[in-house]
């Protein structure tokens, strides 16, 4: 059996999500709700969608919708028919009725819900059905969020369960995790338990929710969003919900009861319309002082909004273990939230899990946790830990590993799958160089780089590693959240703060040297990236000779947002690649005029299906729906490419003069139309100086060098400027723009 036409029933947020990442893997699907308007609006809405559910708008095309009365004929064929209705018993139940009456013989049958048992879900079926029936929980949203808990129970079919956790892995690009009928599964289990810990010893602890989310965040190796503004964002009254059902579906005297009830201001919040992001605020809101958009955070105690602090806990990396031996609030705030999630977590094996690092694995895809539970567990240090830790009765776990006094416990990462992926493989690389932004690991006969600061961001450090690995063949590749949200704009304004601009020219020189090398190296480069791959890092990636990309990529050269140009080869580059289409062979103004609307536009693209018409990819890169396959691909790229041989240098031959007076038409109907000002009208300029080749005309021949001497110039004008520079100290403190 294969699995060739899926039907969804419920339009709501999650079925609306599975539906479009199912046409996303391009599986014919039909969504079904009580009336076919409802549906329709559902599809409109994933049209809409920010962050995109689709790859690319194209991709609904063979999304079809109808309503459970006229168009359940559509499960007499499906493969897999989806529940996804609202959360209520007696409401499955009839559906389950009603697609087993009609459904084909074998066919699979699956709910998406999160809180209700699979032994109450089938409870009315047949013995048979049971076989055929089970639980698929992905989370929201579906297209970006790697996890899916598949539940299922001993009468579930072996073949059937290979089946589907094939085609999520293979085709929708999911890390399947297979486990047991109980409350939470596993992702929601420890992660909400969590979440509810980091609330209640905040104010166990009298800290503001500002320093609680500071801590619980990025130190931790959790999501920046924290805990408070993590249930804005879920929805206050949603996750009051999740909650009672923990309460009413885990024993008395299980740990999660302690922390179930949350804090009592909840129930004020949610009877006041205070839910969250979607209500008027909740933990925080948006206040509006004389015009200004003033974020507010909630005083616990005077329950107050006041004006939201931002809290310098001056950490640079992730160090768990410094963490906790801070002798301040937040490092005594940090061991109680980390201690008590380990606790429990290890509590739960067996009972939830056999394989421990299920759990971990369930919170990396399904929280985007950098380390799960146990991973936090070696990194402190079992010594460490069993120091500090008071209590360990009743923890068969903790008592184990205690009696055989090891260093260290951790086996094989990612058990739940048989992909050779990075995290699997670093167990057994050799560490060939590190320093404060980079690593450097040698795998058999090739090198791999990873990136290590906050959200990747590049230095000299980065590109210093980047030029050692070279000589292997060498793979870029990271296991967090972003390839690289570019140059490290914190480490050039230090440099500007002590008004030595000599250091800035020699670290973006070194950027272009260390680019330059990679795109000529004799030894191919290939980088495998996830997340952003924006400015620097999608210069870095313009000038490897081979892209793997995951589906979930955010690509551009947004530099013209701070008042800046691309200057590690990221406008030359672009441009080379535009020069050699068939357009600009017709027209030599051609490609310069594009590049400088995609660059001054500071125009991303979503997905590799979004970049490839702007061009950020080319011929020589494939996509990869499922993250774990990056490194397997890459490999492969190595491994077919024996007698590879590097590019030849580009050559550029554009019209000066020429073109930039059209470049200076189109920046003087922006500003005359306030679509830019005063400074946008400078760094248009500067871009348009870079593009047109500066002094040349076609007759000349332009090297990339002096593409690369253009670019340097021009940024370093601009760098130079007060105007810019309060625009990089805008967009560090707020993280948006500032147009001036």
């Amino acid at each position: 059996m294969e699995i060739k036409k899926v039907v969804v029933i419920g339009s709501g947020t999650m079925g609306s999500g599975i539906a479009a990442h199912l046409c996303n893997a391009n599986i014919p699907v039909v969504l079904l709700d009580l009336k076919t308007e409802i549906a329709e609006k559902a599809k409109e809405r994933i049209l809409k969608s920010r962050p995109p559910l689709l790859f690319e708008n194209s991709k609904i095309n063979i999304l079809k919708t109808g309503n459970i009365t006229e168009d359940f004929k559509n499960v007499a064929d499906a493969d897999w028919i989806i529940e996804a209705v609202v959360e209520k018993i007696d409401i499955k139940h009839n559906i389950y009725q009603k697609i087993f009456q009609n459904r084909k013989k074998n066919s699979i049958v699956s709910s998406n819900t999160s809180t209700i048992p699979l032994k109450i879900l089938s409870q009315n079926l047949k013995s048979e059905d049971k076989k055929d029936f089970c639980i698929t929980h992905f989370f929201n949203p579906v297209r970006y969020m790697g996890l899916l808990e598949i539940v299922i129970d001993k009468t579930y079919s072996e073949n059937k369960i290979q089946l589907l956790k094939n085609f999520c892995e293979k085709i929708l690009g999911k890390g399947v995790l297979i486990c047991s009928d109980t409350p939470g599964f596993l992702g929601n289990r420890i992660g909400v338990y969590a979440m509810q810990v980091a609330m209640t010893e905040a104010v166990n602890m009298n800290l503001s929710i500002e320093e609680a989310d500071a801590i619980f965040g990025r130190p931790m190796g959790i999501p920046k969003t924290g805990v408070f503004a993590l249930y804005d964002l879920i929805g206050i009254d949603l996750m009051s919900d999740v909650l009672k059902s923990f309460k009413k579906e885990l024993p008395k005297n299980d740990a999660f009861q302690k922390v179930a009830d949350g804090i009592p201001i909840i129930n004020e919040l949610i009877k006041t319309g205070y839910t969250g992001r979607k209500g008027k605020g909740g933990f925080y809101r948006i206040n509006k002082n004389d015009g200004k958009k003033i974020l507010e955070a909630l005083d616990l105690k005077k329950n107050q909004y006041f004006e939201a602090k931002k809290i310098n806990l001056q950490i640079n990396k992730m160090n768990l273990l410094e963490l906790i031996n801070r002798n301040d609030k937040y490092g005594k705030y940090a061991w109680s939230v980390i201690s008590k999630i380990i606790l429990y977590s290890s509590s739960l094996v067996p009972q939830i899990t056999e394989e421990y690092n299920d759990i971990d694995e369930a919170l990396r895809l399904g929280f985007n946790w950098s380390m799960g539970p146990f991973e936090m567990l070696e990194a402190i240090g079992l010594d460490n830990f069993f120091d500090k830790i008071t209590n360990i009765e009743n923890n068969n776990f903790l008592i184990n590993l205690k009696n055989k006094k090891l260093k260290k416990f951790y086996g094989q990462r990612q058990k739940y799958t048989n992909i050779e992926t990075l995290g699997k493989i670093k167990k057994s690389v050799i560490k060939i160089d590190k320093n404060n932004s980079a690593e450097i690991y040698r795998f058999n006969d090739f090198n791999i780089v990873e990136f290590n600061t906050k959200a990747n961001a590049l230095d000299y450090n980065s590109m210093d590693a980047l030029k050692k690995a070279t000589d292997k063949p060498l793979i870029i590749i990271n296991e967090s959240m972003q390839f690289s949200a570019g140059v490290n704009l914190n480490y050039v304004m230090e440099f500007i703060k002590n008004n030595d601009l000599k250091s800035v020219e020699k670290f973006i020189k070194y950027f272009q040297d260390t680019c330059k090398h990679l795109k000529y190296s004799n030894k191919p480069v290939i980088s495998a990236p996830s997340g952003l791959a924006l400015g620097g890092g999608e210069e870095v990636l313009l000038q490897s000779n081979y892209v793997v990309s995951h589906t979930n990529i955010v690509m551009g050269l947004v530099e013209t947002i701070v008042g800046l140009v691309p200057a590690g080869g990221g406008c030359k580059e672009l441009l080379w690649r535009w020069t050699q289409t068939e357009h600009a062979k017709k027209d030599p103004d051609f490609a310069s005029l594009k590049v400088f609307e995609i660059i001054g536009n500071a125009k991303t693209a979503s997905s590799p299906q979004e970049a490839k018409p702007n061009l950020f990819l080319d011929s020589n890169h494939e996509v990869i729906i499922n993250r774990n396959n990056l490194f397997s691909a890459a490999r492969s790229f190595i491994t077919k490419n024996p007698h590879f041989k590097p590019p030849q240098e580009c050559k550029f031959k554009l019209s000066g003069k020429n073109v930039r007076k059209k470049m200076q038409k189109i920046l003087d109907d922006l500003y005359n139309s306030k679509k830019i000002l005063d400074h946008g009208m400078i760094v248009g300029k500067e871009l348009a100086y870079i593009l047109s080749g500066g002094e040349t005309n076609l007759q000349n021949e332009i090297s990339e060098d002096k593409m690369y001497e253009l670019e340097l110039n021009g940024f370093m004008k601009l760098i130079e400027t007060k105007q810019t520079q309060e625009r990089i100290k805008h967009t560090l403190n707020t993280g948006k723009p500032l147009i001036n």
